[in-house]
């Protein structure tokens, strides 16, 4: 139910939220001709059965069964006026259903949703657009479905326009969008319609790498406002760099709700990440040389408590396990690997030649490199590895062997960084600040001039 505004009271209230859908089950198949038709004479009973089975329950809240299941249960929240809240977890643990259950798409099954302000929510590609009308036309449409007057609309028309990227294409249908284009103008029309509470889903994974930063950046902006926001994302960067508070589901079941550095860390060792190891015995993407002598087979992220994944903080210990064969003994072996942005650009180099290790052999074996402080910003970065000798340059190279994540790290800092400015640049060292005052100046002048 919508509320109107009370000082001190939440944005949005969530309590003892539950969701029960009735999932398919499999249909016996008729074994004869007779049977089939009498199938077909009982279908129109048999379906309207079926259609209500879906809503009905027949011992209620009891009801149990194998085609039953909680998709939420017992959620409960209370998010204040300017907050942004990051919803995470693993695929099928229920933020979809919460989102459309905070949109009012659908009742939940138990509990109750208090929310209080205008809500624009953005769940789905191109969410409440009609593919024959054009851009324009769907601009002022979706608008009006979303509560502004046609006023607001000509004045804001032309910010929304130009947020999206797609002018030159604003007169032609929709349904010659791309899906990218699609996610930009509804994005832009439910960011811009000045929404007291803006709710968004995973979409901005369809757009690219520049209209992500763009859309991170409104959500901010929407945020310093005093506006609330519900954020799902599978993005940590993001959940880490624009919420103050995040809320972790496993399995329909609100596991976690509180500050964003314990949420993420709960969420990483829940084991419900990438594992950070890839098999490259058989990858064939991204992979060339002649392989006359070596051949990489795997390679494996490790963090500071010796488990293997893919996401990592900045600054934090890290480490590289390499799985390669040597077929036959070769001279001056090096094992490389390096970094790649999301422009696609390599950098920062890590070879055993630089560091004076020669301990290979022949026959499969690994190597274990430690890197003390990781040296990058937040971001999505590939590694890519290679081996070669001095008679063989690269031997066996896969450029993009293993995608690892990069995460802000908010106790680095007494203030909120928005570490995303910082993102072209890449790398992070860390480094001892301190006021030299004109006396101290002055004296480390006098101790040079002697």
């Amino acid at each position: 139910m919508n509320k109107s505004d009370k000082t001190g009271a939440p944005a949005v209230r969530a309590e003892n939220i539950g969701k029960r859908y009735r999932i398919g089950a499999f249909e016996k198949r008729n074994d004869t001709f007779r049977d089939a038709l009498v199938g077909i004479a009982q279908a129109p009973l048999r379906n309207l059965r079926k259609l209500r089975s879906l809503t009905h329950f027949r011992n209620g809240l009891n009801d149990q069964g194998d085609d039953i299941i909680w998709a939420l249960r017992d959620i409960n929240f209370e998010v204040k006026k300017g907050e942004v809240i990051g919803i995470i977890g693993a695929n099928g643990a229920g933020k979809s259903t919460l989102l459309k259950i905070l949109s009012r798409i659908t009742e939940p099954t138990t509990g109750e949703v208090e929310i209080r302000g205008r809500v624009s929510s953005l769940l789905e590609v191109g969410t409440g657009f009609h593919p024959e009308l054009t851009g324009r036309e769907n601009v002022y449409l979706n608008a009006a479905v979303l509560g502004m007057r046609k006023k607001e609309i000509d004045s804001k028309f032309d910010e929304i326009v130009d947020f999206s990227g797609v002018e030159k294409f604003i007169d032609t249908p929709v349904k010659r969008y791309s899906s990218g284009m699609q996610v930009r103008l509804a994005f832009a029309v439910a960011a811009y319609i000045e929404p007291e509470i803006l709710i968004v889903d995973e979409v901005l994974a369809v757009g690219d790498a520049e209209f992500q930063k763009k859309c991170l950046g409104r959500m901010g902006q929407v945020a310093k406002e005093g506006r609330t926001v519900l954020f799902v994302s599978h993005n940590l960067f993001a959940i880490s760099t624009l919420c103050s508070k995040v809320l972790l589901l496993e399995n329909g079941k609100q596991v976690f709700l509180g500050g964003v550095q314990e949420g993420v860390e709960r969420y990483l060792h829940s084991g419900n990440i990438a594992t950070g190891y890839a098999d490259l015995a058989l990858q064939t993407d991204h992979r060339s040389g002649p392989q006359n002598f070596a051949k990489l087979l795997s390679i494996e992220t490790i963090d500071k408590n010796n488990e293997t994944t893919t996401v990592f903080k900045m600054g934090a210990k890290f480490y590289v396990k390499v799985e390669f064969e040597l077929s036959k003994v070769a001279e001056d072996i090096e094992l490389v690997f390096y970094f790649i942005n999301h422009r696609d650009i390599e950098f920062g180099v890590f070879s055993s030649k630089i560091e004076g290790f020669n301990s290979f052999k022949q026959g499969k074996q690994s190597v274990m490199v430690e890197i003390s402080e990781l040296y990058l910003m937040p971001g999505d970065y590939y590694i890519g590895v290679w081996i070669n000798s001095n008679k063989q340059a690269q031997d066996d190279m896969i450029r993009k062997a293993l995608k690892v994540e990069v995460l802000s790290d908010n106790n680095l800092t007494e203030t909120v960084v928005d570490y995303s400015r910082y993102r072209d640049y890449h790398i992070f060292c860390r480094s001892r600040w301190q006021s030299a005052t004109e006396d101290r100046v002055a004296r480390i002048k006098n101790h040079v001039g002697k």
